[in-house]
């Protein structure tokens, strides 16, 4: 932190409430690792988060895992119209209900598990997701978020804090070492793009990893012919032998690769780390078309979600 920003810390941001680091001292509140908890404090830095993906101004923003509140402050600072908070951790209610004594009527408190809520439900249709996600549940929470049924999705845009090793992957082109299933699924249903790298400094406690900022942007129309299912799995069998040709790594599908390449237009050589995202959904409409009824990948496992092996 410079000078400027620490004089800055020490006076309070100027919302009427004290700075971070006396709410958190008197509070007695610490970082919990096993929630994924890591805060920032600096002011400066919130406020240019809450803007990195763009004016938050009348805006109606939805935020997963404030906290001590620090970013949910920038958000109402820089004029959102309205905040909705989803906290799972009782420590930080005084602390949120002071914010919200401070700003009536616009900071909505909702103590609850993310993972656990119907993001489907009216209050949340519209919104736009400004997090700093708590890193235990955040890929979770994004395939959650990217895999409905419904598309476009219940939020306008997302910008949203990760560890830069999933944000590598989410915005990672073809022939990357990052590019896999996370990639294909994030950039067929939306446009991402990173927009801000922020060092382990940044936070407390200071995590062993750089951070960093994605903005995600809803495609109105991604390509179509194709369940989401389909894709899930054209998607494993490529990038599960990612370095074998398609002719032998889309054999765990119950349809022939040489018919089924064919039928997308793609050249049995390939490998599935050199395919485009619209290479994958030409392949995801020719499996949908040709697969058998009910057919599911035959050696892999089923219950391995999207984006949990690093590899993928």
């Amino acid at each position: 932190m410079n000078a400027m920003s620490a004089m800055s810390a020490m006076r309070g941001p100027g919302d009427g409430l004290p700075p971070l680091r006396e709410v958190i001292a008197d509070l007695q509140l610490s970082a919990r690792k096993a929630l994924g908890q890591n805060f920032i404090l600096d002011f400066n830095l919130l406020r240019r988060i809450a803007l990195a993906g763009g004016p938050v101004a009348g805006v109606h923003v939805l935020e997963i895992g404030p906290g001590p509140g620090g970013l949910t402050r920038a958000l109402l600072m820089e004029g959102a119209a309205k905040v909705t908070v989803i906290e799972r951790d009782q420590r930080f209610r005084p602390v949120l209900e002071a914010i919200a004594a401070k700003n009536p009527g616009r900071l909505e408190i909702i103590f609850a598990d993310a993972l656990t809520v119907d993001y489907t439900a009216a209050p949340f249709r519209g919104v736009r997701i400004v997090s700093n996600l708590p890193y235990n549940i955040a890929t979770p929470l994004l395939l959650t978020w990217l895999s409905g049924d419904r598309w476009p999705p219940f939020f306008v845009q997302a910008d949203l804090m990760f560890q830069k090793e999933v944000v590598d992957r989410i915005v990672a082109r073809p022939k990357s070492k990052a590019f896999g299933r996370l990639s294909v699924l994030a950039q067929w249903r939306t446009e991402a793009r990173l927009t801000k790298t922020l060092p382990p400094r940044a936070f407390t406690p200071p995590p062993k990893v750089t951070s960093a900022l994605v903005t995600l942007k809803p495609r109105t129309a991604p390509a179509s012919g194709f369940a989401l299912k389909d894709l899930e799995q054209v998607t494993a069998a490529a990038f599960g032998q990612r370095r074998k040709m398609l002719r032998s790594a889309l054999k765990p599908l119950q349809v022939s690769p040489e018919r089924l390449l064919s039928a997308a237009g793609i050249a049995p050589t390939r490998r599935g780390e050199e395919l485009d995202v619209a290479d994958f959904c030409a392949l995801a409409a020719a499996y949908a078309r040709l697969r058998p009824p009910a057919a599911r990948l035959e050696g892999q496992p089923q219950s391995r979600p999207m984006g949990t092996n690093k590899r993928n």
